[in-house]
């Protein structure tokens, strides 16, 4: 078993790492159709892919920041009717896509919608009465409420480890409210705060369905145009280390946040409850609270619910439930079967790095870890380079065949964004076995094999379940990968809600949209779960 173990962590590690390998390698391929490609981009939409990425972060990030803190706060250090179920309901935005809510919103408040028709019927209006939601504004209220769970999580359990004893404390100083908040709470959250903003700002980087229904001319969108319109792999590739680059510094904040995150945490140990209680809100107060706490989840989940719900009510009768069951049962395929391959590479990472915890375990896992902060286009761009470059030079051996036109090259792509998912809860089940278990396993004669399959997955179990389940829903729902590498036929339901929404048939959009949203509700049901074990 150990002769088969590096080679096998060093073959893992080598199909993980090629896509970022490929678009790296690329600036090697310097030809001159990439170079006139680049060259006139550069001089025409290059700036404006720039801006438009870099203003759609700045929005993205401040509207987060704006929802999710406050958010955080109210649940943590104050007290008033409805908090707990509050502290759940905020996580309902998880379970949606944010492609589906950009659709939900875009129904509802174009310029035919029923909003923007009542208006004008009702104040007899003539012309727009709302601003297009199709723009860069549009974008960036669709992630800020979409993804404010982030900095709210993260903030929640910063803020639930120590304030309301150092509020207290701070109370009995003298220190007003404002100033507790201001000079107490926010310090302790803004590491939290740092890294939960990373980790959206990350997936803003990797989002393609919200940018390519509202035309936002993001560096993705540029990748694709470069890649399917100007048909040119080195161009896009190497405009895929640009977006690479921004997903690096902001990944490098996010570590850096995460340090300083649990430094505190370790530093400022929990005490017992009995030392403070929250501050109880009455009359206009928790009035307040309970607007800043409804309209997070009234507009990232209900209101997105609610307008998808009307167009599909309205076309019931025309909806194609043959073809969705058909879709369906590609989304449920090939989320399971990722799922399995993916708790499967997760436990031998995890199980290698327990056994032989060197360098090379060690940096194999970190590479792993690395992969969902890449964007799905650099993925998909990083994997048709190598098999371009061995379909000219062995045609023979097919390459290009199974990648396409098989769900091989979706599997490869899918294990490589979403199999850091997978280890991250099965490394989080390994630090609760103690090592005594691996040492009296061996003393009574076990082997690796047999120590993995009668010690530890029994132990694992759980955290192998909610492994796969997450891993099953990221698959369900991710777009870019999905519509360039799937098969002929395979057609996906987030593919097909991509489609038919850019299709202006929203009516139709909502079915699939509607199943997505559902499916994601499982991971938020056990996230809920998970926090309300650890705040009783």
């Amino acid at each position: 078993m150990r002769v088969l173990q590096k080679p096998l962590l060093l073959l893992v590690a080598a199909l993980l790492l090629l896509p970022v390998a490929a678009v790296m390698a690329s600036w090697f391929q310097w030809d001159a159709a990439s170079s006139n490609i680049l060259r006139e981009m550069a001089a025409t939409v290059l700036p404006d892919y720039v801006l438009s990425t870099v203003y759609l972060l700045l929005m993205a990030g401040v509207g987060v920041v704006a929802v999710g803190v406050p958010a955080a706060v109210l649940v943590t250090v104050f007290d008033f009717p409805g908090r707990r179920s509050f502290e759940w309901l905020m996580l309902l935005p998880l379970a949606m896509p944010a492609y589906v809510t950009a659709y939900a919103y875009t129904d509802f408040l174009q310029f035919a919608g029923p909003f923007q028709t009542w208006v004008r019927a009702a104040f007899g209006l003539e012309g727009r009465v709302f601003p297009e939601v199709r723009s860069l504004w549009g974008a960036g209220w669709v992630f800020a409420f979409s993804l404010y769970p982030y900095v709210y999580l993260l903030s929640r359990t910063a803020l639930a480890e120590r304030a309301p004893q150092l509020m207290e404390a701070a109370r009995l100083l003298g220190a007003s409210l404002p100033r507790r908040l201001r000079e107490v709470a926010l310090p302790l959250a803004r590491p939290a705060i740092a890294a939960g903003t990373a980790l959206a700002l990350m997936e803003v980087l990797a989002d393609f369905g919200v940018v390519s229904y509202f035309g936002v001319q993001t560096f993705t969108a540029g990748i694709y145009k470069a890649w399917l319109s100007m048909d040119n792999r080195i161009a896009a590739a190497q405009l895929a280390t640009g977006l690479l680059a921004l997903v690096v510094v902001v990944l490098w904040v996010e570590q850096r946040a995460q340090k300083r995150m649990r430094f505190a945490g370790n530093a400022t140990a929990r005490a017992s409850s009995s030392e403070a209680r929250p501050i109880v809100l009455k009359g206009g107060r928790c009035a307040l609270a309970w607007v800043l706490c409804i309209l997070p989840v009234l507009m990232g989940f209900v209101l997105p619910v609610a307008f998808m719900l009307r167009p599909l009510a309205a076309d019931w009768s025309v909806l194609p439930w043959d073809r969705f069951l058909i879709w369906a049962w590609n989304s449920v395929r090939l989320g399971g079967m990722t799922a399995l391959l993916a708790v499967a590479v997760a436990l031998l990472l995890a199980a290698s790095v327990r056994r032989a915890p060197g360098w090379l375990t060690r940096g194999v896992v970190q590479i792993t870890s690395l992969g969902y902060a890449i964007p799905g286009a650099v993925i998909v761009v990083g994997l048709l380079l190598p098999v371009e470059w061995l379909q000219a030079k062995w045609p023979e051996a097919r390459a290009g065949y199974f990648v396409t036109a098989t769900v091989m090259g979706l599997l490869w792509a899918y294990l490589v964004r979403f199999s850091s998912v997978a280890l991250q809860s099965i490394q989080s089940g390994y630090a609760r076995l103690p090592m005594s278990l691996d040492e009296s396993a061996r003393m009574l004669g076990a082997g690796p094999m047999r120590l993995m399959a009668q010690v530890h997955w029994p132990l694992l179990r759980r955290a192998g379940m909610a492994a796969a389940l997450l891993v099953f829903v990221d698959v369900m729902k991710e777009l870019p990968a999905t519509v360039v590498l799937r098969p002929f036929n395979t057609d996906t339901l987030a593919v097909v809600a991509y489609q038919l929404a850019r299709d202006e048939r929203l009516g139709e959009a909502a079915l699939p949209s509607l199943a997505l949203v559902a499916v994601g509700l499982l991971p938020v049901i056990l996230l809920s779960r998970t926090l309300r074990k650890e705040s009783s």
